[in-house]
Formats: C-alpha cells, sequence, structure tokens
C-alpha cells in the first residue's frame, strides 16, 4: 500500500473501561492502487436453484429482484450474478423437456440438490426476468469433457446461452465448476485418481474452443475480444488435490481469455467437529486466515504470470455442504459477511459472489416457499447490505483493514477517489438471547449485552483538488452512525439495518422503516479531531464522514 501524505488518523480501542495497549494509526489520504470493481457485493446461484431464484417469462421472482435492486440502491450498480456450482456439472440438455429443470435427488450423494439434472429450452428464460443483471452462465465440464452425452451437452446449449445473454447480459463466462475435486468429492468423483493438472487443462481449453468457435457462429457480437472470456479456474480452495499455480503454470490462460482469477472459499465444513458461531464465524483471526490462504495462491500465479486477471472471489460463503443451522442462518453470520467482504477487498480481491440456494442455510433469502423452508429474508443478506452501504456510490473504492489486538473484533477504513469516506467496526464478541444460542426459544432472563467505546484520532484528510478537506483543529463537526442489529448474534429474526427492515413479509424484500429502531444517530469530532462510537456486542456500525 502506497500512502500519499502520511496524514494519519489513530485509531484506539477501549475495553472495559481499559485502555488497549498500542494506537493503530490509520493515512487517512492514500494514492489508490487496490481499487475494487464495481458491483462488489454479488452473488452466485446454485446452477439447479437458478430458476427458483430468477423466476421465468411469465412468473418472474420480483421478490429476488427488489433485494437485488436494493444494493443497486446502495451502490449503484446492481449484483453481478454467476449462475454455477456442483449442479452445472451434472446438468445435461433435454431438448423435449416442456420446463426448465427435471432434478433426481440422491441421497447417498446429496441431501440438498440433485446430482441428475436436465435442463430443456425453457431454463435460458431465467436470464430475461432481472432487469440491468450481467450473468456468468456456467457450462459442464464435469460430464462435458468425458461422456458423449456431456459434450452434446455444450453443443446444444452454447447458443441458446448465448442468445440469451445477448444485448448486455453477458458478464463472462463459465467452465467447470471446482475441478480440483473432480477425483475426490464427497458427492461421487467424477475422474479418476490419475486426475492431474494438465489433464484438466487439457480439456478445459478443448472446451473452451469449442465454446468460442460456437459463439462466434451464433452470437458474433459477444464474440469479440472486449465481451468474450472467462472466470477460471474456480477451484474449491488451496489445499485440494489440484494447484491453481500448478493449471497456471501447464498453461490454462495461455490464450489469455480468463478475464478474472475466480477462487471458492469456505471457512470451514458444517459437520467439521469444533465448528462454533464464536469460535468459526465470529472469529476475526479465521476469516483472515481463511482469505491469507487464497490471496498467496494467487501471488503464486502472479510470479509466473505478472499478467494474471485479478483475483475474484467466484463462489463462497460460510461453511461449506451449505451451511449448518444456528451457526449459517444467524445475525452473527451476517457479521462474519461483512468481516468476511471488507477483508477479502482489504487484500486484493476485486469482488465477492456470495454462494446461494433454494433451502441452503447459508443462503441470503430463500426465493420461494418449500416444505423445507419458507420464503424470507435470512439474517446473511443483512451482511450483505451493510457491505453495500459502507462501500457506497464511488467509482474508486478502497478498503484497508485496521489491524487491532484482539480477534473478535475488526476495523476497516474506506476510501473514495483516495480520501477517508468511512469506518467500520464489527464487534464479534458472542451474545446470545435464545436457548442454546439456537435462535428459537428465548431465554428467560438474558444476561446484560455488553459494549465496546472506539477511539478514533484523526489528523487530517488531506487535499482534493487543492481544497483542504481535513479535521480542522478547534473545528467540530458532526459524524453519521448506522448500525447493524439484532437481538443477539443467535437471532434469525428481527434484523436491522439503519432501521430498515428488508424482510419479505414487510413489502416483498423493499425497505420499511422499522419505528422501534433508533436511527439518525450522529456523534461528534471534537475540537482536536478525536470522535468516540459505542458498540455493542454482536453488532457492527458504520461511521460516515
Amino acid at each position: 500500500m502506497r500512502f500519499s501524505n502520511m496524514k494519519q488518523a489513530v485509531f484506539f480501542s477501549l475495553l472495559t473501561g481499559s485502555l488497549v495497549q498500542g494506537q493503530f494509526p490509520v493515512a487517512t489520504s492514500i494514492t489508490s492502487a487496490n481499487e475494487i470493481l464495481d458491483g462488489f457485493v454479488s452473488f452466485s446461484i446454485e446452477f439447479s436453484s437458478f430458476p427458483d431464484f430468477a423466476g421465468n417469462n411469465s412468473h418472474p421472482n420480483t421478490f429476488s429482484d427488489n433485494l437485488l435492486e436494493n444494493i443497486r440502491h446502495l451502490t449503484g450498480t446492481k449484483p453481478y450474478i454467476r449462475v454455477g456450482g456442483n449442479t452445472q456439472d451434472y446438468a445435461l440438455y433435454n431438448a423435449s423437456l416442456p420446463y426448465a429443470l427435471n432434478g433426481t435427488f440422491n441421497p447417498k450423494r446429496s441431501l440438498d440438490y440433485p446430482t441428475t439434472i436436465y435442463i430443456g429450452r425453457s431454463y435460458f428464460e431465467s436470464y430475461s426476468t432481472w432487469k440491468d443483471v450481467k450473468f456468468s452462465h456456467g457450462f459442464n465440464l464435469g460430464l462435458g469433457a468425458n461422456t458423449s452425452e456431456g459434450w452434446q451437452t455444450l453443443l446444444d446449449t452454447v447458443p441458446l446461452a448465448c442468445k440469451a445473454l445477448s444485448d448486455g447480459k453477458l458478464y463472462l463466462w463459465g467452465y467447470g465448476n471446482e475441478p480440483d475435486l473432480f477425483s475426490t468429492a464427497a458427492q461421487g468423483p467424477i475422474r479418476p485418481p490419475s486426475w492431474n493438472e494438465s489433464t484438466y487443462v487439457w480439456q478445459w481449453q478443448n472446451g473452451t474452443r469449442t465454446i468460442h468457435a460456437l459463439v462466434r457462429q451464433h452470437c458474433p457480437d459477444l464474440a469479440r475480444e472486449s465481451e468474450y472470456g472467462y472466470i477460471a479456474p474456480s477451484h474449491g480452495g488451496v489445499g485440494n488435490r489440484l494447484k491453481a499455480h500448478v493449471s497456471w503454470a501447464a498453461g490454462l490462460n495461455s490464450g489469455r481469455n480468463v478475464r478474472l482469477y475466480s477462487t471458492h472459499n469456505y471457512i470451514s465444513g458444517a459437520t467439521t467437529p469444533g465448528v462454533t458461531l464464536q469460535s468459526t464465524l465470529l472469529n476475526h483471526t479465521v476469516t483472515a486466515r481463511s482469505v491469507n490462504a487464497q490471496a498467496a495462491e494467487y501471488y503464486r500465479i502472479v510470479s509466473l504470470d505478472p499478467g494474471a486477471p485479478p483475483p475474484i472471489f467466484g463462489e463462497t460463503n460460510s461453511l461449506y455442504n451449505q451451511g449448518r443451522p444456528g451457526l449459517s442462518n444467524t445475525f452473527g453470520a451476517a457479521l462474519w459477511v461483512v468481516d468476511f467482504n471488507l477483508y477479502a477487498a482489504s487484500k486484493g480481491f476485486k469482488r465477492v459472489h456470495m454462494h446461494q440456494g433454494t433451502n441452503y442455510r447459508y443462503t441470503s433469502w430463500q426465493p420461494i416457499e418449500t416444505n423445507v423452508t419458507s420464503i424470507g429474508t435470512k439474517p446473511p443478506y443483512y451482511g450483505n447490505i451493510a457491505t453495500a452501504a459502507a462501500l457506497g456510490r464511488h467509482e474508486k473504492v478502497e478498503v484497508v483493514n485496521i489491524p487491532l489486538t484482539w480477534h473478535r473484533e475488526a476495523a476497516y477504513a474506506i476510501y473514495h477517489g483516495g480520501i477517508l469516506s468511512r469506518v467500520v467496526v464489527v464487534n464479534m464478541r458472542g451474545y446470545n438471547t435464545t436457548v442454546d444460542g439456537e435462535g428459537l426459544v428465548p431465554l428467560p432472563n438474558p444476561p446484560k449485552r455488553g459494549s465496546v467505546e472506539y477511539f478514533f484520532q484523526l489528523g487530517g484528510l488531506g487535499k482534493r483538488a487543492g481544497v483542504d478537506v481535513g479535521v480542522t483543529v478547534g473545528y467540530r463537526q458532526k459524524v453519521k452512525v448506522q448500525r447493524l442489529r439484532a437481538n443477539g448474534s443467535d437471532a434469525v429474526t428481527g434484523i436491522s439495518w439503519d432501521g430498515w427492515s428488508y424482510n419479505y413479509e414487510l413489502d416483498q424484500g423493499r425497505p420499511v422503516r422499522m419505528g422501534n429502531v433508533t436511527t439518525g444517530e450522529e456523534v461528534e469530532v471534537d475540537g482536536m479531531g478525536r470522535v468516540k462510537v459505542g458498540v455493542e456486542d454482536s453488532s457492527a456500525a458504520l461511521l460516515v464522514f
């Protein structure tokens, strides 16, 4: 990180009445070198769930669209949508299928999504229901590269997909989901034990050459260099059989058609022993360790290819295997969403696609009513909203982590055009108000909720266009405070962002002001450039300068 004029703010944390040792200086004017992409807050949707989330021409899912529109209101851009996941590599095409998707569940492989899938022509109607959204369609590499029916599916669906994504809807293409797990997948291997990077790269290049030829034939406008490209390699992590940097060395991007380096990340497994809300999700050290490992793998690629494309999380969420009740579907997960997204931005990831699926425990919203889960806005969505509000509307946004001393808190400085604009503080000290922290039965006598006071010493905000926009000693100004709140980290209802609810039952996901939540809060920067804000346990605050 490069600093322009070294004007700084000093950050303090006051915990239980005593000053935590250390002072944390933050440059308040920087030379931007790590800007995020537009649509940083984006989503990945499970291939088999996409018709549920988007609907079709006759029955568009307006609830989902309302939730996407809320994010555009805060950032200026609707989220980018990657359509993929494990089920993209199970999907075969049936031209005579009279509806979008026919999926058969095999409980021995997965209880959460079908593993035998056929899609029909109407599947592609789902790409027309959301206005001003760009999509990445994931083609089937898992079956497509080693079965005749899979290869025919590629030949049949490329024309359908490219026509559906014409007229400005195309983001980038995807080919294969988590190929690093093809030979070891818990849902059943689809490659032999000899599966390696060189074989993967050959299959990927063979398929993408065919995709390009078909796009040139059927949608020539999308075959232009400015339009055509991929998110890849979409590996499931950094510790699996195939390594991204080895695939890169084997020539994955020799055709220079990978436009965004995409990797997938989950903090831990839904059934991993020892996983708890406090120790796993409400733990900045765990989150940072996970993101840092991904950044290290990306920089191995950069060492091989200094012109490597920018990194994104093409699929991510809290706990793999679709999350865990009592963790991934709680308000604590919303706080984790804020911490993960902003830390990822601070480490150079340009966009984050949070993965969604019908009936998934970690999903931000359930798009339809099922016999498993009710339709509605879920707690993680409020983390998406708070992140979007923190980043704001600006074409040049950069996030810098403020390193604190305790793993149960995190803070970030957000710069607009190189000038400090906002500070986010996430207090991740767990606070539960339900029996066993399951979010279901209220405790008859919940404990008193703690709070932490945070102090910032502002030393100046630099100059822009020759005009001093810093804090002048002796001059007092107000700072707006917005809060992400719920009754506790275990809450699954009653969540608000700055007093707004986005619940389905209120207005189908549109923002509704809650009369029982305090808003319009301000704190004062005193005459010496100091500002103080209190943040309750299991909550987050945004200071807007």
